[in-house]
């Protein structure tokens, strides 16, 4: 942790809605006039697509077919910890991008599936990551050590799988038969590696859908924040002002003395709420150390 560089750490698997709340931390930032350098946590990858394809094939030759990016070890964990570190300590440090899709390969002028080169981070105020790693902690590194606010999306684990299983079919063009078996092999590292990181979290904000999700392989379409609630996680409730949130939250109520549930519809006026006196806590605890 560092008063002069903070760092912001969004931790959520794949499919779990991690780039809707960037979006929303994208418009305190520039409500408040906040530079940020941001960091996707694909670009630290260890395997580019090609290598990881073959590196699974070699994990189920000897004998492990779960291998899956949600492992410690198919991604630079190490490299990652010391980006952070560089950053809390000097305010600078470097990322790459890691291209998803045609899309993203037009943009960078490389084939989907690598990396582009690395790049250092521009002048910023605080740091901002996004990604499945945030909140690691292995016998290798300490990731949640070095964040400042560490902030967990965890929908309920059916709606994950069905936010999951319509975006990799609209966006990426697979089949639903692929993503049940990209979901399954990555289950054992999923509970491995990633649920773990939610007890370390400041704050987790969990949506869970008051329709029917029972089998996820087959719904039509995803639940829409209607017909979903939000369960907020405080792990330091003290200092959050409850009264005020169900003042200026409509319908929400307190479910424990540290959780908030407020409609589905209301995530971005509940973020907005929540995050902005957090996130000018660090500038402020920022210029008083400058």
């Amino acid at each position: 942790m560092s008063a002069r560089h903070p760092i912001i750490s969004i931790t959520g698997s794949s499919g779990a809605g991690t780039t809707s709340v960037k979006r929303i931390f994208e418009q305190i930032f520039r409500r408040e006039q906040i530079e940020a350098a941001f960091i996707e946590g694909d670009a630290f990858h260890r395997y580019d697509r090609l290598a990881m394809k073959e590196k699974v094939a070699e994990e189920e030759r000897n004998g492990n077919p779960n291998f899956t990016h949600f492992h410690a070890e198919a991604n630079e964990l190490e490299i990652l910890e010391s980006v952070f570190e560089e950053y809390g300590r000097y305010g600078t440090g470097r990322t790459r991008t890691y291209i998803h899709d045609e899309q993203e390969a037009a943009r960078y002028n490389i084939l989907p599936g690598s990396f582009t080169d690395w790049r250092d981070f521009p002048q910023s105020d605080l740091l901002f990551y996004e990604g499945l790693h945030g909140c690691a902690v292995t016998d290798k590194v300490n990731l949640a050590s070095h964040a400042d606010l560490k902030i967990g999306v965890v929908p309920v684990i059916n709606l994950e799988w069905i936010q999951k299983i319509h975006r990799d079919r609209e966006t990426r063009g697979y089949s639903t038969e692929a993503v049940m078996d990209v979901i399954l092999r990555r289950m054992p590292d999923y509970v491995r590696y990633i649920t773990p990181q939610f007890t370390l979290t400041d704050i987790n904000f969990q949506r869970v859908p008051i329709v029917d999700t029972s089998n996820p392989f087959i719904a039509r379409w995803i639940p829409t924040p209607d017909e979903s609630m939000l369960v907020i996680r405080f792990a330091r409730p003290r200092g959050i002002d409850f009264p005020y949130l169900l003042s200026m939250i409509h319908d929400s109520f307190m479910s424990r003395a540290n959780s908030i549930v407020v409609p589905g519809n209301k995530l971005d006026l509940a973020m907005q709420l929540i995050l902005t006196p957090l996130i000018m806590q660090l500038i402020e605890r920022k210029n008083r150390a400058s």
